[in-house]
Protein backbone atom coordinates (compact mmCIF):
# COMPACT_ATOMS: atom_id res chain seq x y z
CA UNK A 1 0.00 0.00 0.00
CA UNK A 2 1.17 3.60 -1.49
CA UNK A 3 -1.04 6.12 0.10
CA UNK A 4 -5.26 5.34 1.02
CA UNK A 5 -6.51 3.44 -1.71
CA UNK A 6 -3.55 2.75 -3.30
CA UNK A 7 -2.61 -1.18 -3.08
CA UNK A 8 -0.43 -2.45 -5.54
CA UNK A 9 0.80 -6.05 -6.08
CA UNK A 10 4.40 -6.46 -6.41
CA UNK A 11 6.83 -9.27 -7.00
CA UNK A 12 9.28 -8.89 -3.78
CA UNK A 13 12.16 -10.63 -2.80
CA UNK A 14 11.66 -13.97 -1.30
CA UNK A 15 11.99 -13.39 2.63
CA UNK A 16 15.27 -15.22 4.41
CA UNK A 17 16.24 -15.62 8.07
CA UNK A 18 18.08 -12.98 9.55
CA UNK A 19 18.17 -13.57 13.05
CA UNK A 20 18.63 -17.04 14.21
CA UNK A 21 15.16 -17.09 16.47
CA UNK A 22 13.49 -16.53 12.72
CA UNK A 23 11.70 -18.61 10.60
CA UNK A 24 10.16 -18.35 7.19
CA UNK A 25 6.64 -19.63 6.58
CA UNK A 26 4.66 -19.61 3.21
CA UNK A 27 1.55 -18.21 3.36
CA UNK A 28 -1.57 -21.05 2.48
CA UNK A 29 -4.54 -18.75 4.09
CA UNK A 30 -4.54 -14.91 4.80
CA UNK A 31 -7.36 -12.09 5.40
CA UNK A 32 -8.31 -9.14 5.77
CA UNK A 33 -8.57 -7.62 9.42
CA UNK A 34 -10.57 -4.78 10.57
CA UNK A 35 -7.60 -2.94 10.92
CA UNK A 36 -6.00 -3.57 7.55
CA UNK A 37 -8.63 -0.85 6.58
CA UNK A 38 -7.47 1.56 8.84
CA UNK A 39 -4.42 2.85 6.34
CA UNK A 40 -6.43 1.68 3.63
CA UNK A 41 -8.79 4.49 4.26
CA UNK A 42 -6.00 7.06 5.69
CA UNK A 43 -2.76 6.19 4.55
CA UNK A 44 -0.16 8.99 3.83
CA UNK A 45 1.56 8.69 0.40
CA UNK A 46 4.54 6.73 1.29
CA UNK A 47 7.85 6.45 -1.56
CA UNK A 48 8.42 3.22 -0.30
CA UNK A 49 4.89 1.39 0.52
CA UNK A 50 4.10 -0.83 3.48
CA UNK A 51 2.98 -4.37 2.61
CA UNK A 52 -0.71 -5.69 4.96
CA UNK A 53 -2.07 -8.33 6.40
CA UNK A 54 -1.43 -9.12 10.05
CA UNK A 55 -2.97 -12.68 10.25
CA UNK A 56 -2.56 -15.87 8.69
CA UNK A 57 -2.06 -19.51 8.37
CA UNK A 58 0.89 -21.36 6.80
CA UNK A 59 3.49 -23.99 6.55
CA UNK A 60 6.81 -23.13 8.02
CA UNK A 61 9.51 -23.59 5.03
CA UNK A 62 13.04 -22.85 6.98
CA UNK A 63 13.68 -22.18 10.95
CA UNK A 64 16.78 -20.50 12.28
CA UNK A 65 19.42 -22.35 13.99
CA UNK A 66 17.67 -21.02 17.85
CA UNK A 67 14.04 -21.86 17.10
CA UNK A 68 13.03 -25.05 18.77
CA UNK A 69 9.46 -25.20 18.84
CA UNK A 70 8.91 -25.04 14.96
CA UNK A 71 10.10 -27.34 12.22
CA UNK A 72 10.30 -27.54 8.76
CA UNK A 73 6.77 -28.88 7.20
CA UNK A 74 4.62 -27.70 10.53
CA UNK A 75 1.32 -26.20 9.42
CA UNK A 76 1.06 -22.74 12.12
CA UNK A 77 -1.37 -19.84 12.85
CA UNK A 78 0.49 -17.06 12.99
CA UNK A 79 -1.06 -14.11 14.87
CA UNK A 80 -1.00 -10.14 13.93
CA UNK A 81 1.42 -9.65 17.24
CA UNK A 82 5.52 -10.51 17.19
CA UNK A 83 6.27 -11.79 20.57
CA UNK A 84 9.00 -13.60 22.13
CA UNK A 85 7.77 -15.76 24.33
CA UNK A 86 9.93 -15.60 27.13
CA UNK A 87 9.49 -12.25 28.63
CA UNK A 88 7.22 -11.69 31.99
CA UNK A 89 4.06 -10.59 29.76
CA UNK A 90 4.45 -13.57 27.45
CA UNK A 91 4.42 -15.63 30.58
CA UNK A 92 1.51 -14.22 31.64
CA UNK A 93 -0.30 -14.48 28.10
CA UNK A 94 -0.23 -10.91 27.14
CA UNK A 95 1.91 -10.94 24.01
CA UNK A 96 0.67 -7.56 22.93
CA UNK A 97 2.56 -6.47 25.93
CA UNK A 98 5.81 -8.44 24.82
CA UNK A 99 9.43 -6.34 25.15
CA UNK A 100 9.93 -7.75 22.07
CA UNK A 101 6.20 -6.63 20.80
CA UNK A 102 5.51 -5.96 16.92
CA UNK A 103 3.11 -6.29 14.33
CA UNK A 104 3.32 -7.67 10.94
CA UNK A 105 2.21 -5.12 8.28
CA UNK A 106 3.07 -1.99 10.74
CA UNK A 107 6.51 -0.17 11.21
CA UNK A 108 8.40 -1.91 8.50
CA UNK A 109 7.47 -5.34 9.30
CA UNK A 110 5.90 -7.42 6.07
CA UNK A 111 2.13 -8.27 6.24
CA UNK A 112 1.04 -11.58 5.27
CA UNK A 113 -1.00 -10.75 2.21
CA UNK A 114 2.34 -12.52 0.81
CA UNK A 115 3.36 -15.75 -0.82
CA UNK A 116 5.77 -16.02 2.28
CA UNK A 117 7.26 -14.03 5.01
CA UNK A 118 9.83 -13.72 7.86
CA UNK A 119 8.51 -14.55 10.88
CA UNK A 120 10.98 -12.74 13.82
CA UNK A 121 11.06 -15.01 17.15
CA UNK A 122 9.59 -17.81 15.79
CA UNK A 123 9.36 -19.56 19.03
CA UNK A 124 6.75 -17.27 20.88
CA UNK A 125 4.66 -16.00 17.81
CA UNK A 126 4.18 -19.29 15.68
CA UNK A 127 1.52 -21.53 16.78
CA UNK A 128 1.72 -25.16 15.54
CA UNK A 129 -1.29 -27.00 14.61
CA UNK A 130 -2.65 -30.09 13.96
CA UNK A 131 -3.50 -30.15 10.53
CA UNK A 132 -2.61 -30.59 7.17
CA UNK A 133 -2.12 -28.16 4.08
CA UNK A 134 -4.90 -29.50 2.22
CA UNK A 135 -7.01 -29.60 5.55
CA UNK A 136 -10.59 -28.37 5.11
CA UNK A 137 -10.42 -27.21 8.69
CA UNK A 138 -7.47 -24.62 7.68
CA UNK A 139 -9.68 -21.65 6.72
CA UNK A 140 -11.20 -21.83 9.85
CA UNK A 141 -7.90 -22.05 12.14
CA UNK A 142 -7.57 -18.38 10.45
CA UNK A 143 -10.09 -16.91 13.09
CA UNK A 144 -7.56 -18.08 15.50
CA UNK A 145 -4.87 -15.63 14.41
CA UNK A 146 -6.69 -12.19 15.43
CA UNK A 147 -6.90 -13.26 19.22
CA UNK A 148 -5.87 -10.03 20.62
CA UNK A 149 -2.28 -11.68 20.84
CA UNK A 150 -3.99 -13.65 24.25
CA UNK A 151 -3.24 -16.87 24.25
CA UNK A 152 -2.53 -19.95 26.81
CA UNK A 153 0.64 -19.07 28.56
CA UNK A 154 3.95 -21.30 28.35
CA UNK A 155 4.12 -22.29 31.84
CA UNK A 156 0.22 -23.46 31.40
CA UNK A 157 1.51 -25.75 28.70
CA UNK A 158 -1.66 -26.18 26.91
CA UNK A 159 -1.19 -29.49 24.53
CA UNK A 160 -4.09 -29.48 21.62
CA UNK A 161 -6.07 -32.20 20.09
CA UNK A 162 -6.44 -32.33 16.46
CA UNK A 163 -7.40 -29.09 14.55
CA UNK A 164 -6.85 -27.15 18.04
CA UNK A 165 -3.75 -24.57 18.60
CA UNK A 166 -0.84 -25.87 20.35
CA UNK A 167 2.44 -24.81 22.04
CA UNK A 168 5.13 -26.09 18.94
CA UNK A 169 6.97 -29.07 20.14
CA UNK A 170 9.65 -29.03 22.72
Amino acid sequence: MYAAGDVRIEDVPDPSIVEPTDAIMRVVRACVCGSDLWPYNSMEPSETGQSMGHEAVGIVQDVGAEVRTAKRGDPVIMPFAISDGTCEFCHEGLQTACVHVGFFGNNGINGAQAEALRIPYADGTLYAVVAGEDDALLPSLLTLSGRDGHRPSRRRGREGRAGQARRGRR
